[in-house]
């Protein structure tokens, strides 16, 4: 029996990247009971690191009784602070080779069918949209035949189904996959990398309190608190430091947080976290103003080297294109961020090429590698001023900055654009039902004569 050595752990983690050099590191072999026939058989457990999933726990089962195996992906890194909701729709049989992480608190829906796998009833999987499809009628398919013999109505309507179900991988019609999951640890792949991906939508969403307690991160009886109240002067004028964990090694980490007025702008909170254990360091922006009234669009022609210097304000519902080279970077994809233009391309660039999951591995393709490479060379040309692009920081919540090196006089190579929202985009931002006129009407309150003081 393999098992993890004290030097691992004493190493700082017992995560480890896959690597065929490395033979001490092995799957940790342990005996456990067949399902299927109840005679023991054998799990393997693998501790180690993909490049999206960050860490997870590989499960294998076999038993050499009766031949049954299982497999399953466990994700053991921490609950992302948003949950992700993916939107395809599958046109070809392509797209049914799209990889697919899926974590099991992801909830999957077929619209068109009326088809739903609720969360926590399949276990976390790594597979193809085709694979989805495959184990769905596994499941349905499994106790047919006791069906058949106690409840024969029952059992043909789900064999209707289920010929529904394998009818949908000929993709004779258009049909709609979406996966909803709010540890925000699900994952669809993008083929066309980076450019945007027009049949896939991604969207961000805050979870609810009963969400909250499905993952286990409320307690059943926890309420919200109100939140202590903080003098604002003081928060200006002092770094605020809380206890959380390193994204990258789960480690102990503090997090620092501080109010800053950008001048010609408005007040933001930006949240820096330092990891003592592993070096990782992260910074994150939040607006520390209301949405405004008006989207902003903001376009750069980059002319010269020294555009690199300016300082940006990135939001987390800003969107960033570069038309010259078909780049859609979509709200959410890098979070919040104030940094320079020359710290967001290297950004964009390591998120696209450096920490792409389907660049490395058996899911890599050599025309995949190629476009990626020749994307990151472009991004490389552009920050030296070899390349002469447009960047547009498009906001729908008007949160996002560019900063005026010739201010207060206009910039000549800059254009600020506002403009009024689209009902999706409303929709988005959370905003279609957020309603504060009449509030006091439309809740029975009755209105004060003469106003409040």
């Amino acid at each position: 029996m393999s098992v993890i050595s004290e030097e691992h752990v004493r190493g700082g983690s017992v995560f480890k990247d896959i690597s065929a050099d490395d033979d001490d590191w092995q799957p940790t072999e342990i005996e456990s009971l067949c399902m299927n026939c109840y005679k023991n058989g054998t799990t393997r457990l693998l501790l180690t690191k993909i490049p999206f999933f960050k860490e997870i726990i590989l499960s294998s089962f076999s038993c050499a009784n009766c031949g049954w195996t299982n497999t399953e992906i466990q994700s053991a890194g921490r609950i992302q602070e948003q949950g992700v909701c993916y939107t395809l729709k599958v046109k070809t049989k392509e797209d049914l080779n799209r990889e697919v992480v899926k974590a099991d608190s992801a909830t999957t829906r077929i619209p068109e069918l009326d088809f739903e796998i609720p969360a926590f009833t399949q276990k976390g999987s790594l597979s193809t949209i085709e694979g989805l499809l495959d184990r769905a009628v596994a499941g349905l398919e499994q106790d047919q035949v006791v069906r058949r013999a106690t409840h024969p109505e029952v059992a043909v309507k789900i064999e209707e189904f289920i010929q529904k179900l394998r009818k949908l991988k000929e993709v004779e019609n258009e049909f709609t996959l979406v996966i909803e999951d709010p540890s925000g640890n699900s994952f669809v792949e993008n083929p066309v990398a980076p450019q945007k991906d027009e049949a896939l939508t991604v969207a961000f969403f805050k979870r609810t309190v009963q969400q909250d307690i499905q993952l286990g991160i409320k307690a059943d009886d926890d309420l919200d608190e109100e939140p202590a109240g903080n003098d604002l002067e003081t928060m200006r004028n002092e770094v605020l430091t809380f206890n959380t964990n390193c994204p990258e090694c789960n480690a102990p980490a503090s997090t620092n947080m501080k109010l800053v007025q950008i001048p010609h702008f408005k007040e933001v909170i930006i949240m820096a976290t330092n990891c003592d254990s592993c070096g990782h360091r992260t910074n994150e922006v939040k607006s520390g103003g209301a949405t405004e009234a008006l989207g902003t669009k903001i376009t750069l022609h980059i002319t010269d080297p020294s555009d690199m210097t300016r300082d940006l304000l990135k939001s987390e519902t800003c969107a960033v294109i570069i038309p010259e080279l078909e780049f859609e970077l979509g709200m959410a994809a890098l979070g919040g961020k104030f940094t320079t233009l020359e710290g967001l391309l290297k950004d964009i660039k390591d998120l696209t090429v450096s920490k792409n999951p389907f660049i490395c591995g058996d899911s890599s393709t050599a025309d995949r590698i190629q476009k990626l490479r020749e994307f990151g060379e472009k991004i490389d040309k552009i920050i030296v001023g070899e390349l002469d692009v447009h960047v547009i920081l498009d906001d729908p919540a008007g949160n996002s900055y560019l900063q005026n090196v010739y201010a207060p006089e206009p910039d000549p190579e800059m254009t600020v654009e506002k403009y009024a929202r689209s009902f999706q985009q409303n929709e988005e931002l959370g905003l279609n039902d957020m309603k504060t006129e009449n509030y006091e009407e439309k809740n029975n309150v009755p209105a004060v004569p003469g106003g409040t003081e």
